[in-house]
């Protein structure tokens, strides 16, 4: 674990405590540049110790290495980073995995551990970070990285696509249970996003393709994400909950 990072007093996020899981890199990672430089106090969790550990050294925030597959890990993992920070304000929920192939080849363990990260991991966090917030009495925002997958579905992309519908499902539960409590739970749903994640398997044919199902000719970059997961974590969103917000760049409208 690295130092404690130290507060700002400045920018929209001034004061504020947040815990990103997922956040070495790609969106997570942007997420956590973009709520640092607003004024936030972060902890990061991932299981990429070494890029983990850079990144948090360089936006000031502390790391925590955690294989998100162990639910007791995860859990006092999170623990730790709350109890780091003395609370917690904001919780994003950006770790994820993908596996790509056929639903007739697609296997018992492959099915498991998609979902083990991409939603079981997501719900540990969220129970930790929400009874923090319930005892602390002063609310709380949640912001899970979703996809467009959740909305569309995909071929050979079964289940991610039905772990990702699931984390929009979870969300909205949580909106639900959580509300009384002044806790908001939105999802982002980003469309075809340039991360090192899906870049083993994408061409360049791929991002030429890709980009003409947008309306506005391009993929999107991490910084299209963070910036809507930075007004979901501000004060203008206080009262928007339960939504699955789209980062498509249009190629889902709905």
């Amino acid at each position: 674990m690295t130092n404690s990072p130290t507060p700002s007093d400045r920018g929209r996020l001034a004061g504020k405590r947040i815990v990103v899981v997922g956040g070495a890199r790609g969106i997570g990672g942007e997420i956590a540049r973009r709520f640092s430089s607003e004024g936030a106090t972060l902890s990061i969790l991932d299981r990429l110790a070494d890029e983990g550990s850079r990144h948090a050294k360089e936006i000031g925030a502390a790391f925590l290495e955690v294989d998100l597959l162990d639910p007791v890990e995860a859990q006092a993992a999170t623990e730790a980073a709350v109890a780091g920070l003395g609370g917690v304000d904001i919780l994003v929920n950006s770790a994820g995995i993908l596996r790509l192939g056929p639903l007739l080849e697609m296997t018992v363990a492959d099915w498991n551990q998609i979902f083990a990260i991409n939603t079981r991991a997501m719900l540990t966090t969220m129970q930790v970070a929400a009874r923090s917030m319930i005892a602390a009495g002063n609310g709380g925002k949640i912001i899970n990285i979703a996809s467009m997958a959740a909305k569309k579905g995909g071929a050979n992309e079964g289940a991610y696509a039905a772990s990702k519908a699931a984390v929009v499902a979870l969300t909205r539960a949580a909106a639900l249970e959580w509300g009384c409590h002044g806790i908001t739970a939105n999802s982002l749903c980003p469309g075809y996003v340039l991360t090192e994640m899906g870049a083993a398997t994408r061409t360049e044919e791929d991002v030429r393709t890709w980009a003409t199902y947008s309306p506005l000719g391009r993929l999107g970059e991490t910084a299209d994400v963070a910036g809507v997961a930075l007004f979901l974590a501000s004060p203008d969103a206080d009262y928007l909950t339960g939504q699955a917000i789209n980062v498509t760049g249009g190629m889902v409208m709905h």
